[in-house]
């Protein structure tokens, strides 16, 4: 397999190909915005990092952290400019992920399998570490006469491993650490994503919170990188994709979703998925 130096290559080759891929990053690209994609990310973080925004939970990154970020996921990457940032991201196209489990091994589990104390982080212990990266470097040296087994072979058991690893801790009521920026943040975070079927605007928190407009804007974008009106929108976004995928029916869930009217709706939904929600959920529900 070719080893790509781009996120956004990688998560078009894996959409493409109806498989997976893997980019080594030794630097930022140009910052995407808070996004979604249709594709399950694992990122590995080697060199360490600031911060990463997920859903409603933000995370720091240390060398050896583990991100499993499914296509429900909104998220965000504070980027680090002119410092080495040097990460694996690899991106898997779901559907190839459900045709090599079997009904005794889902390997989909570590991506949807979600309880209340569930974290997008793991923490890999060093032996953990290495052998993420034998798998990896596997992977990618695996070019010769049978390589699409051995790849595929090789990706089986990277993720065997990887959920055993979180079948552990749970097994062992290990908790998962989730970072806080700090109290006010957390409070904001939580009250968005409570109400996220309602227009919430910025005088809204600012009355809800007792703190200025223009102090609640700097607070959050200090802390997650990215606007309070962008971080709405991409969670709305998420919920929809999720919704849709269940078979709702478009209007109750631009209703359900928060979005002031459906034409809004319609704009930011195709802006950021690439197709109208009513032909996201024809694909999703044939």
């Amino acid at each position: 397999m070719r080893e790509l130096n781009s996120c956004k290559d990688a998560m078009a080759a894996s959409i493409e190909n109806k498989y997976f891929s893997i980019a080594h990053l030794y630097k930022d690209e140009k910052a995407m915005e808070m996004h979604i994609h249709d594709c399950y990310e694992v990122y590995f973080s080697i060199s360490g990092g600031k911060q990463f925004l997920i859903d409603n939970k933000i995370y720091d990154i240390a060398p050896g952290d583990l991100f499993l970020i499914n296509q429900y996921d909104s998220h965000y990457l504070t980027q680090i400019d002119q410092e080495l940032h040097e990460r694996i991201v690899i991106m898997i196209d779901p559907d190839f992920m459900r045709s090599i489990s079997s009904d005794e091994t889902n390997l989909d589990a570590c991506f949807q399998k979600r309880t209340e104390e569930f974290s997008h982080k793991i923490s890999l212990t060093s032996e953990q570490q290495s052998r993420f990266l034998y798998f990896v470097n596997k992977i990618l040296s695996s070019n010769d006469y049978g390589h699409d087994l051995l790849e595929k072979a090789t990706f089986t058991e990277l993720f065997v491993m990887i959920n055993q690893i979180i079948n552990n801790k749970l097994s062992d009521n290990v908790p998962n650490k989730v970072s806080t920026y700090n109290d006010q943040v957390d409070a904001i975070l939580s009250y968005l994503n409570n109400n996220i079927q309602y227009p919430i605007s910025i005088g809204d928190l600012s009355k809800q919170f007792f703190i200025s407009e223009s102090y609640i804007c700097r607070l959050f974008k200090s802390a997650t990188g990215t606007t309070i009106n962008k971080y709405m929108t991409a969670r709305r976004i998420s919920i929809a994709k999720s919704l849709l995928a269940e078979g709702i029916g478009v209007s109750e869930v631009c209703e359900r979703c928060g979005f002031s009217d459906y034409s809004n709706f319609l704009k930011s939904f195709t802006k950021s998925v690439g197709i109208s929600p009513k032909k996201y959920s024809q694909n999703c529900n044939r």
